[in-house]
Protein backbone atom coordinates (compact mmCIF):
# COMPACT_ATOMS: atom_id res chain seq x y z
CA UNK A 1 0.00 0.00 0.00
CA UNK A 2 1.39 3.41 -0.96
CA UNK A 3 1.92 6.00 1.79
CA UNK A 4 0.80 9.62 1.53
CA UNK A 5 2.08 12.13 4.08
CA UNK A 6 -0.20 15.13 4.74
CA UNK A 7 1.50 18.17 6.31
CA UNK A 8 -0.82 21.00 7.40
CA UNK A 9 -1.10 22.94 10.65
CA UNK A 10 -4.93 22.96 10.56
CA UNK A 11 -6.30 19.68 12.01
CA UNK A 12 -9.64 20.18 10.22
CA UNK A 13 -7.92 20.51 6.85
CA UNK A 14 -5.78 17.45 7.65
CA UNK A 15 -8.96 15.44 8.27
CA UNK A 16 -10.53 16.71 5.03
CA UNK A 17 -7.44 15.75 3.05
CA UNK A 18 -7.31 12.33 4.75
CA UNK A 19 -10.96 11.80 3.88
CA UNK A 20 -10.38 12.85 0.25
CA UNK A 21 -7.31 10.61 -0.13
CA UNK A 22 -9.12 7.68 1.50
CA UNK A 23 -11.91 7.96 -1.08
CA UNK A 24 -9.43 6.24 -3.38
CA UNK A 25 -8.99 3.53 -0.77
CA UNK A 26 -5.46 2.64 -1.80
CA UNK A 27 -3.24 4.79 0.43
CA UNK A 28 -1.99 4.74 3.98
CA UNK A 29 -2.22 8.35 5.23
CA UNK A 30 0.37 9.71 7.68
CA UNK A 31 0.06 13.23 9.11
CA UNK A 32 2.23 16.03 10.45
CA UNK A 33 1.19 19.46 11.72
CA UNK A 34 4.17 21.66 10.84
CA UNK A 35 7.16 21.66 8.51
CA UNK A 36 9.68 20.33 11.01
CA UNK A 37 7.40 17.47 12.08
CA UNK A 38 6.74 16.83 8.39
CA UNK A 39 10.45 16.55 7.68
CA UNK A 40 10.81 14.06 10.55
CA UNK A 41 7.88 12.01 9.19
CA UNK A 42 9.40 11.93 5.70
CA UNK A 43 12.61 10.41 7.06
CA UNK A 44 10.75 8.03 9.41
CA UNK A 45 8.16 6.70 6.93
CA UNK A 46 9.56 7.32 3.41
CA UNK A 47 6.15 8.24 1.93
CA UNK A 48 5.36 7.72 -1.74
CA UNK A 49 3.82 11.21 -1.96
CA UNK A 50 3.81 14.30 0.28
CA UNK A 51 0.99 16.87 0.38
CA UNK A 52 2.25 20.14 1.89
CA UNK A 53 0.60 23.37 3.07
CA UNK A 54 2.60 26.58 2.61
CA UNK A 55 1.87 28.61 5.74
CA UNK A 56 2.96 26.54 8.72
CA UNK A 57 4.90 27.16 11.92
CA UNK A 58 8.60 26.33 12.34
CA UNK A 59 9.19 25.69 8.60
CA UNK A 60 6.94 26.78 5.75
CA UNK A 61 6.04 24.57 2.81
CA UNK A 62 8.45 26.22 0.37
CA UNK A 63 11.36 25.70 2.78
CA UNK A 64 10.32 22.09 3.33
CA UNK A 65 10.16 21.36 -0.40
CA UNK A 66 13.60 22.92 -0.97
CA UNK A 67 15.02 20.91 1.95
CA UNK A 68 13.60 17.63 0.58
CA UNK A 69 14.68 18.35 -3.01
CA UNK A 70 18.18 19.21 -1.76
CA UNK A 71 18.64 15.84 -0.04
CA UNK A 72 19.61 12.91 -2.30
CA UNK A 73 17.48 10.54 -0.16
CA UNK A 74 14.29 12.53 -0.83
CA UNK A 75 15.08 14.48 -4.03
CA UNK A 76 12.72 12.37 -6.13
CA UNK A 77 9.83 12.14 -3.65
CA UNK A 78 6.60 13.26 -5.33
CA UNK A 79 5.32 16.47 -3.69
CA UNK A 80 2.12 18.49 -3.99
CA UNK A 81 1.52 21.88 -2.40
CA UNK A 82 -2.10 22.34 -1.33
CA UNK A 83 -2.49 25.94 -0.19
CA UNK A 84 -4.99 28.74 0.30
CA UNK A 85 -2.41 31.02 -1.34
CA UNK A 86 -3.88 31.43 -4.82
CA UNK A 87 -1.86 34.21 -6.46
CA UNK A 88 0.15 33.35 -9.56
CA UNK A 89 3.35 34.45 -7.75
CA UNK A 90 2.62 31.99 -4.92
CA UNK A 91 2.17 29.15 -7.38
CA UNK A 92 5.34 30.11 -9.23
CA UNK A 93 7.29 30.20 -5.94
CA UNK A 94 5.99 26.72 -5.14
CA UNK A 95 6.91 25.32 -8.53
CA UNK A 96 10.35 26.96 -8.43
CA UNK A 97 10.96 25.47 -4.97
CA UNK A 98 10.63 22.07 -6.64
CA UNK A 99 7.08 20.92 -5.96
CA UNK A 100 5.49 18.75 -8.66
CA UNK A 101 1.96 20.20 -8.45
CA UNK A 102 0.44 23.28 -6.82
CA UNK A 103 -3.24 22.98 -5.91
CA UNK A 104 -5.34 25.59 -4.14
CA UNK A 105 -7.88 25.34 -1.34
CA UNK A 106 -10.74 24.75 -1.37
CA UNK A 107 -10.03 21.61 -3.35
CA UNK A 108 -12.04 18.88 -5.00
CA UNK A 109 -11.18 15.37 -3.79
CA UNK A 110 -11.14 14.15 -7.41
CA UNK A 111 -8.60 16.87 -8.35
CA UNK A 112 -6.37 16.00 -5.40
CA UNK A 113 -6.48 12.29 -6.18
CA UNK A 114 -5.76 12.94 -9.86
CA UNK A 115 -2.75 15.06 -8.85
CA UNK A 116 -1.48 12.28 -6.57
CA UNK A 117 -1.75 9.80 -9.44
CA UNK A 118 0.09 12.19 -11.80
CA UNK A 119 3.00 12.89 -9.45
CA UNK A 120 3.40 9.20 -8.62
CA UNK A 121 4.00 8.54 -12.33
CA UNK A 122 6.72 11.20 -12.68
CA UNK A 123 10.25 9.97 -13.23
CA UNK A 124 13.34 11.86 -12.03
CA UNK A 125 13.94 12.80 -15.69
CA UNK A 126 10.38 14.19 -15.99
CA UNK A 127 10.93 16.23 -12.84
CA UNK A 128 14.26 17.60 -14.11
CA UNK A 129 12.79 18.43 -17.53
CA UNK A 130 9.89 20.34 -15.92
CA UNK A 131 12.30 22.27 -13.70
CA UNK A 132 14.56 23.10 -16.66
CA UNK A 133 11.58 24.39 -18.66
CA UNK A 134 10.38 26.46 -15.71
CA UNK A 135 13.82 28.01 -15.21
CA UNK A 136 14.16 28.71 -18.95
CA UNK A 137 10.78 30.47 -19.11
CA UNK A 138 11.65 32.48 -15.99
CA UNK A 139 14.92 33.59 -17.59
CA UNK A 140 13.11 34.60 -20.77
CA UNK A 141 10.55 36.62 -18.79
CA UNK A 142 13.30 38.43 -16.89
CA UNK A 143 15.09 39.28 -20.15
CA UNK A 144 11.88 40.70 -21.62
CA UNK A 145 11.30 42.82 -18.50
CA UNK A 146 14.80 44.27 -18.76
CA UNK A 147 14.20 45.47 -22.34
Amino acid sequence: MKKVLVIDDNPTIVELIKYAVNLQGSYEVIVAYDGVQGLEQVYAHHPDCVIIDVKMPRMDGYQLVRCLRGDARTADTPMIILSAMTREEDQLTGLLSGVDEYLTKPFKPSALNAAIERVLRLTPADRQRRMDELMRSQGEQQQQQQR
